[in-house]
């Protein structure tokens, strides 16, 4: 094993160059996908600006006919990273093990995008701060809309023909006005420092694992072990990116499938994750849900998952209609825990038919949810919930909720979880689920959802003013944002109540009024489902805290019911 060095310039050039020296740097497919955000990207450049050192990479080189993918130059949140797959080949080249989300930032930021903007430097930055603020300042910009003193990094990093201070001349005639002596001294340092660090040094460091000149030295085999054994020490890869790495190591079709798993689960909102589909496999295939990197090593677990990949995968998906077709649950925000649906796929894998006749399964979820039943470490509750499946060869929806107390979780709602619940909250969402049990929740197309909406408007709201002492005029806020926000003034919207010509700013006493309804019935039915005071005077704005302490007492009744009728279960 050898120690290398190269300057940053010559590092990025060298990725997905089959041109460059010992073949270029490319990603080995048990690689995770990028992951950095931009924050993360322009603090690493503000680091290596600052001089810090970023540690070291560690890099195979070989000729194996190894599954590998370019880096990425222009990054987007919905790239698929079976885009960039390369034809496995027999010709030199060095994969990178450890050290990707760096070298990928770099090559994003100097030879790239990141959603179609630049990376911007701001040549004036550089004032001291404190170790955890940012210095010299970077950001990723649209070029058109990109002003002095933001520059393009690039333009700095890669101009060969000029000296720094002929540079730096060039890049002032973009200031609107002439520089003072410390503005241009500033930007002198800068270009001057831009160019020490990321050309003339050579900053990046990285272990070369050579299999070229030494074939015996290192195999497939040895290099998985030492890539986990390389990201395992630290918070770079978690247990799951791990086990994958085994799995995608044997597996060629493994990225693409999760891929388009993932791809389909989420494509409405929800952030399910490598990580929740190789626990529900594991969990699945009577493995356990606990991540052990033994499990995939014992000869029988990857093979069993790549043969019932497409049974596993159904099984998925049933379960996240079910999640959409019988609950409110409608992105990511309104999902406290994925680990709740993990017990449901177990059934549904195993017990397909009866699943279908089961009544209780959206009754669990939403119970479950609401309590924060899977909060924490919830391992061996998921083994012992799957194994009464197992045992009683069905979802026994007493059981399993006997046994969830068993363990020490609770499953009441109490009346100060429903009432301290607030506009933008996830459990409201989930408490909602259990208030409007007749709600149309299936809608005719995506976008035609059920939406959180607050009943006095938060304008008419915030135009009630009180006086303030220190000065005597009415200038506080008599409804702070929290009063506005609380449950007691919101309710659960159609999506043409609440869209265009809807409900907008209407005040209660206009959108409650008998005026809008066929019949007194509809009018009634109305108050009832959404739980409204029947007295028309406190939809008054002079009458808003009245219209909350009735509102919140007909709440806590409702769930007062709901809770009694579900404690026998």
């Amino acid at each position: 094993m050898q120690n290398k060095k190269l300057s940053i310039r010559k590092i990025v050039t060298y990725l997905n160059s089959e041109e460059s020296e010992g073949g270029g740097f490319w990603l080995p497919n048990i690689q995770r996908p990028f992951v950095w955000h931009p924050e993360q990207i322009t603090r690493l450049f503000d680091s290596i600006m600052r001089e810090y050192p970023i540690s070291t990479l560690l890099v195979w080189k070989t000729r194996d006919s190894v599954k590998a993918r370019r880096f990425i130059d222009n990054y987007h949140l919905k790239i698929k990273l079976t885009d960039f797959y390369v034809p496995e080949n027999t010709r030199a080249k060095m994969l990178v093990l450890d050290g990707q989300q760096r070298l990928q930032s770099l090559f994003i930021g100097l030879k790239g995008s990141y959603e179609g903007r630049e990376l911007f430097f701001d040549v004036t930055s550089g004032q001291i701060a404190v170790p955890d603020d940012i210095r010299y300042r970077f950001a990723f910009k649209d070029k058109l809309n990109a002003s002095w003193p933001w520059v393009r990094l690039k333009d700095i990093v890669f101009q060969n023909s000029k000296l720094d201070l002929q540079i730096a001349q060039e890049l002032v005639k973009q200031a609107p006005e002439k520089l003072t002596e410390a503005e241009w001294t500033a930007v002198q340092i800068n270009i001057g420092r831009v160019r020490k660090e990321f050309v003339n040094d050579d900053n990046i460091t990285f272990q070369e694992l050579d299999s070229v000149d030494n074939p015996d030295a290192y195999k497939v085999d040895d290099i998985v072990e030492i890539f986990i054994r390389a990201n395992s020490g630290g918070t770079k890869l978690g247990k799951s990116d791990l086990l994958f790495s085994l799995l995608s190591s044997s597996w060629e079709e493994a990225d693409a499938e999760m891929e388009e798993l993932l791809a389909r689960l989420n494509k409405n909102g929800f952030a399910y994750d490598r990580d929740f589909v190789l626990k529900t496999c594991l969990t699945v295939l009577g493995k356990g849900s606990r991540y052990e990197v033994g499990k995939f090593r014992d000869g029988k677990t990857k093979e069993e998952i790549v043969a019932r990949w497409d049974e596993l995968a159904k099984a998925i998906l049933v379960v996240h209609d079910l999640l959409l077709s019988q609950t409110y649950i409608r992105s990511d925000r309104a999902m406290p825990s994925y680990l709740a649906l993990i017990p449901v796929i177990y059934y549904r894998f195993h017990y397909p038919e009866k699943f279908t006749k089961n009544k209780d399964l959206a009754e669990y979820l939403l119970r479950a949810l609401v309590a924060g039943v899977f909060s924490g470490n919830p391992d061996t509750m998921i083994d012992r919930m799957v194994r009464s499946i197992g045992e009683q060869d069905e979802f026994v929806l007493t059981e399993v909720f006997a046994l969830i107390r068993e363990l020490g979780r609770s499953l009441e709602v109490t009346e100060q979880m429903i009432l301290s619940q607030y506009y933008g909250a996830r459990e409201l969402h989930l408490v909602f689920n259990l208030w409007y049990r007749g709600f149309n929740y299936q809608p005719a197309y995506s976008g035609n959802t059920p939406s959180v909406d607050h009943i006095f408007p938060q304008s008419l709201l915030r135009s009630v003013k009180k006086i303030n002492p220190e000065n005597g005029k009415r200038s506080l806020l008599r409804f702070p944002q929290n009063v506005r926000d609380q449950i007691a003034n919101c309710m659960l919207l159609t999506i043409e109540e609440n869209g265009a010509g809807g409900k907008s700013d209407t005040p209660p006493s206009e959108w409650f009024s008998r005026m809008r309804f066929e019949s007194d019935e509809a009018h009634q039915a109305y108050l009832r489902q959404h739980l409204i005071p029947t007295d028309s005077n406190l939809w008054q704005l002079d009458r808003f805290d009245d219209f909350v302490a009735a509102r919140k007492s007909l709440i806590s009744t409702h769930f007062n019911y709901m809770l009694q009728k579900a404690e026998g279960l």
